[in-house]
């Protein structure tokens, strides 16, 4: 590797976690309460804070912007996933229907534990969002065998989202009870009544799902140039195109389970981090992604609590602002190509 791109890469990295530590501070500053940098200092050292200002740092704004920053680097990596099993910029969890498959399942779950007065485990949000983010990618891939085009592709999990919304959206619009109406708002997406028992349990899962990833970024590179060339280095290619659609299908369940459908930021966020490190390896692109994630949702969220508070907009909505233009970018650069 050439001098200069290392040194691009350490800039570009320096440049993300920065922003990444910055916007993690004025998440938990900033709100209805403003919290200074001195008394967060003085939670941690032992210091004299406010009962208020220490419950609303510790039990709210903390463990939602660790959230949105794990979250968010979850969603990224899904979609640099994605993008390279499909060869294809404008994959995603959202745009192919399998956030909104893990929602469907998540919301029936919910549904039948609330209604039953049981309450439910992290753990068991998880494995109903990866039940329905597994299914939904299942019909992806059938349909990918009987469809050449991939924008006939991207139509059809477009088609299963929109199912499985309008489902969802049935189910909670007509529930009775008062819990399970509030899910609505879990529905549009949102951060916000995140625990640190969610922050644990997803920090282990996207954790080890990450870890994974990486270890696969010297197939994953060899996959990126054709099938055949793989095949040449060695790859087992089954083995890998299941290790892709499994650990997507993971990262992409857990932050639905926890936040519900998150849009654009994983067709987004892979395309604006190849951009800033101008190479695609993976070993550059899979943390990358990761930071770039979670510095985007935690973009997003400060807009979303603040921009029109106390009214909060769900998370989609300004992921969408800004990720929409992207994947309109997308769409034109590859249709200049054809």
């Amino acid at each position: 590797m050439s001098r200069k791109k290392r040194n691009r890469y350490a800039a570009a990295y320096a440049a993300l976690v920065m922003l990444l530590l910055t916007l993690l501070m004025l998440n938990v500053c900033i709100g209805s309460i403003s919290i200074s940098l001195s008394d967060i200092v003085q939670n941690f050292t032992g210091g004299q804070i406010g009962e208020t200002e220490r419950n609303i740092l510790m039990q709210i704004r903390l463990p939602r912007a660790l959230a949105a920053a794990i979250l968010g680097g979850a969603l990224g990596l899904s979609g640099y996933l994605l993008q390279t099993f499909f060869h294809n910029p404008i994959a995603g969890p959202f745009v192919l229907g399998i956030s909104s498959g893990a929602k469907l399942v998540v919301a029936l779950v919910m549904v039948f534990f609330l209604g039953h007065a049981v309450k439910i485990s992290s753990a068991v949000l998880i494995l109903a969002a990866f039940v329905g983010a597994f299914l939904s990618m299942g019909f992806v891939l059938l349909m990918s065998r009987a469809v050449n085009k991939m924008s006939m592709l991207i139509v059809s999990g477009v088609m299963i989202g929109y199912i499985c919304s309008a489902i969802t959206d049935f189910v909670v619009t007509f529930a009775e009870d008062a819990d399970i109406v509030n899910l609505h708002n879990w529905s549009k997406g949102s951060f916000s009544g995140i625990s640190w028992e969610n922050v644990s349990v997803m920090a282990v899962v996207v954790g080890l799902a990450s870890l994974f990833v990486f270890c696969l970024a010297k197939p994953i590179g060899a996959f990126q140039l054709g099938e055949g060339y793989a095949k040449t280095m060695g790859v087992d290619i089954g083995g890998l195109k299941v290790a892709l659609v499994v650990l997507s299908s993971i990262l992409a369940a857990c932050i639905t389970a926890f936040a519900g459908p998150v849009s654009f930021v994983g067709i987004a966020v892979p395309h604006l981090v190849k951009q800033l490190f101008a190479t695609a390896k993976p070993l550059v692109m899979i943390p990358a992604c990761f930071l770039g994630g979670g510095t985007f949702c935690l973009f997003c969220d400060l807009l979303a609590r603040t921009l029109f508070a106390p009214t909060e907009l769900s998370i989609s909505t300004v992921t969408a602002v800004f990720g929409a233009p992207v994947v309109i970018v997308l769409l034109w650069k590859r249709q200049e190509k054809q």
